[in-house]
């Protein structure tokens, strides 16, 4: 009776540290994401080029690609609480930075600076979102996720009816931002240090159980996260190319206001949510594999279509994109997690930081290529990445990811 007394007593503030770190997922990536979104905006300010741009862009993601591996591995040996709420002070920094920065370095060390508040976030908020799982490992990711996926979706609304009417002094808006996610974070930090204080024995139990089973080779590791790194690699790049140039693109080829540009992103990004959310769901009932296959070669058909569509039809098709293509990226998290079930920080440090380095390294050189040649070219380019998808087929099935026969 009183095992299952604390372990209900454990239950009920689990599902809102869940949710909590979803919120401050929420409230770090609509801070992240405003910067690609408010690129125009910079162009005109400070007259950049292209790919000066795209420069911008890479400092923002390859700090946090470099430094959440390392903070995942780190936080494997020794779990960090007190991590979560300094990762939201460096992202408080940087949006006062980016309010009051008036040359290009000021815009990359304030671009870094919010790279690094979300290196640190990552890692450590996945693991709270595993922790507090009760049994749907993919539900609780996919809760953790939707709220990052609707930060972004918020991130284009937020950059054209706050930001745009105040130039770029308009960043101070997300000071608000960055101090509720401190509080949150704060009050997670301290659940998360409870639990890993009253779970310290069991954890030692669960190791020397691992230790026991390495059902997979290192061969068979390697050749499945080279698989899943190319997934994410189409996924990141394409969306590296419509988060940071389709705007230019809608404005260039429609004639149509930067405004309306920002309601396609944000139709892109709020299908992406809703995809996000559906995904842990229907992998943990139809399985892993097929959902990463689903999510993001089935996006392919909707993304060939897009350069070519009207208006209207690229609203809709946005929405198709955003849905199917974000549904993926919890599920290749738990099924990455799955393998390396020792490794739980530093596989998500990887796969966060791999997502954020691919989608820097992609921005700067579709800069430079909207550069060289112009945006249409390279929107069109982009359409083909979701292809990559088909390499999903050739993952291990579930069962034997589980090291089942």
């Amino acid at each position: 009776m009183n095992t299952t007394a604390a372990l209900q007593a454990q239950r009920n503030p689990a599902i809102w540290m869940l949710f909590g770190v979803s919120f401050a997922h929420l409230l770090n990536d609509a801070m992240q994401t405003a910067v690609p979104s408010a690129f125009p905006l910079f162009q005109s300010e400070m007259h950049l080029s292209f790919t000066k741009i795209g420069w911008v862009a890479f400092m923002l993601n390859i700090t946090a690609s470099l430094l959440q591996p390392f903070i995942g591995y780190v936080s494997d040996r020794r779990p960090m609480p007190f991590l979560l709420p300094l990762g939201m002070l460096f992202s408080l920094a940087g949006v006062v930075g980016f309010a009051y920065a008036d040359s290009f370095w000021m815009l990359l060390v304030s671009s870094a600076l919010i790279g690094v508040g979300s290196s640190v976030l990552h890692p450590e908020s996945s693991r709270v979102a595993r922790m507090a799982a009760s049994g749907g490992k993919g539900m609780a990711q996919s809760v953790f996720q939707v709220g990052g996926n609707t930060g972004q979706a918020l991130a284009p609304l937020l950059v054209a009816f706050l930001l745009m009417p105040h130039g770029q002094k308009g960043f101070l808006w997300f000071t608000i931002f960055a101090v509720a996610g401190i509080v949150i974070q704060q009050i997670i930090s301290r659940w998360y240090a409870g639990q890993l204080t009253a779970a310290a024995s069991i954890k030692k139990a669960a190791n020397r159980m691992l230790d026991q089973q390495s059902p997979h080779s290192t061969l068979f590791v390697a050749g499945t996260m080279a698989l899943l790194i190319i997934l994410l690699f189409s996924k990141f790049v394409y969306i590296a190319g419509m988060t940071g140039y389709y705007s230019f693109y809608f404005i260039d080829h429609y004639g149509l206001s930067f405004s309306r540009a920002q309601i396609c992103l944000f139709a892109l990004q709020f299908a992406g949510m809703v995809g996000t959310l559906l995904g842990g769901p229907l992998a943990d009932k139809f399985g892993r594999k097929t959902m990463i296959w689903i999510s993001i070669a089935g996006t392919a058909p909707f993304s060939l279509l897009l350069p070519y569509a009207s208006p209207a039809v690229a609203l809709v098709l946005c929405c198709a994109i955003g849905l199917i293509l974000m549904s993926g990226f919890s599920v290749i998290i738990v099924y990455a997690q799955e393998l390396m079930p020792r490794h739980i920080g530093t596989v998500s440090g990887l796969f966060f930081g791999l997502a954020f380095g691919m989608g820097g390294l992609g921005s700067v050189l579709l800069g430079w290529l909207t550069d060289v040649k112009d945006v249409a070219f390279t929107i069109e380019l982009c359409s083909f990445l979701p292809l990559l998808g088909l390499c999903a087929f050739f993952l291990p099935k579930d069962s034997k990811l589980m090291g089942k026969a």
